[in-house]
């Protein structure tokens, strides 16, 4: 049980190997740091086109939840998928910054212990690259891509000097919500527990006492970053981005549905909405049932949705986005 409960918030993503490794000669590669305004510095990659024009538009790119590193890797699985999409991006004539997270890969030394940790560090450091952006490139435009967790950490990072904002497979619902639903199939005396410890977190409550079966997903150094990230609906963010946004979502995703795309976009009309036959959570095409579906995510040599990056660049390159 203990195990089964701390899958299920952890963002899993597919090992795919790079399909454009014969055109890197067109791509600008740059090994990129910031000092971050909370502490430590942050590393990352800084993708361009092999030609890069004045007000060239660039991305920044967020992972999603866990140790997930700049090219969207983990110490249990490599999967290349936001290093595809950088590199995607670059040969459609737009640059990136895609970075490790404080505590990841190059940006080990930024870690902060788990009890000091909140969600609010993860908004600052997409600030911090936002910035970065902006000071070494001021005539770009700067657009935020968010993918699953990383959906509310950039609407919310891309609020101040970001020109435009995409979610990739964002929830629509606050997390505690989420994580109700997500244990609402687990036994009657696992689910009150839980709810309690939930709610008791969701007023800024922490629980000193938790059952041992409950230990890994509720232990005490986790509640605060629980906490800070619970205060956060990401349909009250995105209504208040005044930013031209995308909201991209496949329809074969297992872990987030069309249902939380819907969600976003009902909470702003004005943003497009994108749904997109097939591709599953991890941006891959999928035929056939669940087990098809979890099984790309050790497959390397699927390609991303083709649609996926062919909407990402319509809009970017848009007027509504780049006048």
């Amino acid at each position: 049980m203990k195990k089964y409960i701390t899958i299920i918030i952890i963002t899993t993503v597919i090992m795919c190997e790079s399909t454009l490794s014969q055109t890197i000669d067109k791509l600008s590669l740059k090994e990129v740091t910031i000092e971050t305004s909370i502490s430590g510095k942050l590393h990352g990659t800084l993708t361009m086109p092999e030609k890069k024009k004045k007000k060239t538009p660039i991305a920044l790119i967020i992972a999603g939840s866990g140790p997930t590193d700049r090219d969207g890797n983990n110490s249990m699985m490599k999967n290349n998928s936001l290093r595809l999409l950088a590199e995607q991006l670059a040969l459609n004539g737009i640059g990136s910054v895609r970075y490790d997270k404080r505590g990841v890969a190059g940006s080990i030394s930024a870690a902060r212990s788990e009890s000091e940790l909140r969600f609010e560090n993860y908004i600052s450091d997409a600030k911090d690259w936002i910035n970065w952006i902006k000071i070494n490139n001021p005539h770009s435009k700067i657009i935020v891509i968010g993918h699953s967790e990383g959906s509310l950490i950039g609407m919310i990072a891309a609020t101040e000097t970001a020109d435009a904002f995409i979610s990739i497979a964002g929830a629509g619902r606050a997390i505690d919500i989420v994580l109700k639903e997500q244990l609402g199939s687990q036994p009657k005396m696992i689910k009150d527990i839980s709810f309690q410890i939930i709610d008791s977190l969701k007023i800024g409550k922490t629980k000193d006492s938790i059952n041992p079966i409950l230990f890994s997903l509720f232990r005490p150094s986790v509640q605060p970053y629980l906490i800070s990230w619970f205060k956060y609906d990401p349909q009250i963010q995105i209504k208040n981005l005044h930013k031209p946004s995308l909201i991209i979502q496949g329809n074969n995703d297992i872990q987030v549905t069309t249902e939380d795309a819907n969600l976003l976009y009902n909470a702003n009309p004005k943003n497009k909405l994108i749904i997109i036959d097939k591709m599953n959570h991890i941006f891959k095409l999928v035929e056939g049932d669940r087990k098809a579906n979890v099984d790309t995510y050790n497959n390397p040599s699927l390609p991303i949705a083709p649609l996926l990056i062919e909407n990402i660049v319509k809009f970017i390159l848009s007027k509504n986005v780049m006048h």
